[in-house]
């Protein structure tokens, strides 16, 4: 089982009163695209025993109640409605119960730090709303069961993110992720301490699982969501016949998954970046399909699989990544895409999105995590400007 370390927030949601008539009257809830409708006879006053019927009122009340909160929450488990008639406060939900929807986005920090950069924060916001009706989950390693953290904390983006009613955080416990999966004997044999590339190899190792465990969508936190992917079993291209692993989806329990963990164990070579992650899927994909060259901005299917077209997440390639931190003379409306790989790993000088200076980075920040951008971008700079001119009057 998964230890819970929550985030709180105080606009945890309540379980709202539903609309109830009675008189025989038919009862409804409506919650989005879902509407639940039952005709039950309300209990009524029985003038020949009023002791007994007074009782049996009350029992009769206190079946309903408990009828009516089992239908909301079988409702809120399969729709939309997840969000609006929570059944109880987030923070008390475990891992299972969120990602047992399979409908997760699903995103993942396995370095120690607790404060999310602002791309983290973009990534995590701009997904959220982008599918407001599915649970946004950020795992992190350095989170642990005795981790105490709530909105206010010293870590500016766990207020951020916890107040977004459809985010979820949780610890990052890898040995529990990799049960019931053949990258578990591979987790207890290998060193951390040895690996040169630990921190990357734990992530793809981690997203396998969790995605074949539970299904959805999982996103590198250097992705920033612009509209929703339409496909449920899908990876991205990075380049003709060759995908990456930094956005991919399946439902839960799918072969090629399974079969991705097992080659993970089989071709196990740490010291090779990529090679449990691109190269992985790239190599697996290839047994199965015959891989050509994208022409125009059409998707590849095979197996059911679909083969997104380099243009759905990297319309800018590798190689021109700095281009999101320079100012266009005219911004891209990225018409053809679903989200943007921002390449971080490529970020060796640690460019950042700096307020007013135009920069495409900043027009993603400004209409795809406007909260993200108003609180770790303009705000932290306007305190630091404040803090200097202080400074400089002592």
């Amino acid at each position: 089982m998964f230890q819970t370390v929550w985030v709180s927030s105080p606009r945890s949601w309540g379980l709202r009163q539903p609309d109830c008539h009675c008189a025989g009257k038919q009862t409804s809830w409506k919650c989005g695209f879902v509407r639940t409708i039952n005709q039950h006879p309300c209990p009524r006053h029985d003038p020949k025993g009023p002791g007994k019927a007074r009782m049996l009122k009350k029992i009769q009340i206190c079946l309903c109640f408990f009828f009516v909160s089992g239908i909301l929450y079988e409702i809120s488990l399969l729709s939309g409605c997840f969000f609006s008639y929570m059944p109880m406060p987030k923070h008390f939900l475990t891992p299972e119960q969120v990602l047992s929807l399979g409908k997760s986005i699903i995103f993942l920090e396995t370095t120690e730090r607790l404060e999310p950069p602002p791309l983290v924060s973009c990534s995590v916001e701009s997904a959220a709303r982008t599918y407001q009706d599915r649970p946004i989950v950020l795992f992190m390693k350095g989170l642990t069961n005795d981790t105490a953290l709530d909105l206010n904390s010293s870590y500016a983006a766990f207020s951020l993110l916890s107040s977004m009613k459809n985010v979820f955080i949780f610890p990052l416990q890898m040995e529990t992720v990799f049960q019931e999966t053949p990258l578990l004997q591979w987790y207890n044999q290998v060193v951390p301490e040895l690996e040169k590339n630990w921190v990357h190899v734990s992530s793809d190792a981690s997203r396998l699982a969790l995605i074949w465990k539970y299904g959805g969508i999982y996103m590198d936190t250097d992705v920033i969501s612009i509209r929703p992917i339409p496909e449920e079993s899908f990876l991205a291209a990075q380049k003709s016949q060759f995908s990456s692993n930094g956005i991919f989806g399946f439902p839960a329990h799918h072969k090629f998954i399974w079969d991705c963990m097992e080659n993970f164990v089989l071709k196990y070579n740490g010291n090779i970046w990529g090679n449990q992650g691109p190269f992985l899927m790239t190599r697996m994909l290839k047994t199965i399909c015959n891989l050509t060259d994208f022409n125009g901005t059409e998707d590849h299917s095979c197996q059911n699989i679909s083969f997104l077209n380099p243009q759905r997440f990297y319309p800018i390639p590798y190689p021109a990544w700095g281009r999101y931190y320079e100012v266009w003379d005219k911004s891209p409306n990225f018409s053809h895409s679903y989200a943007l790989h921002l390449w971080n790993f490529m970020n060796h000088n640690r460019k950042a999105v700096i307020a007013g200076s135009n920069t495409l980075a900043e027009e993603l920040y400004k209409a795809y995590c406007p909260t993200t951008y108003e609180d770790l971008i303009q705000n932290a700079e306007l305190e630091n400007f404040t803090f200097y001119e202080d400074t400089d009057m002592v």
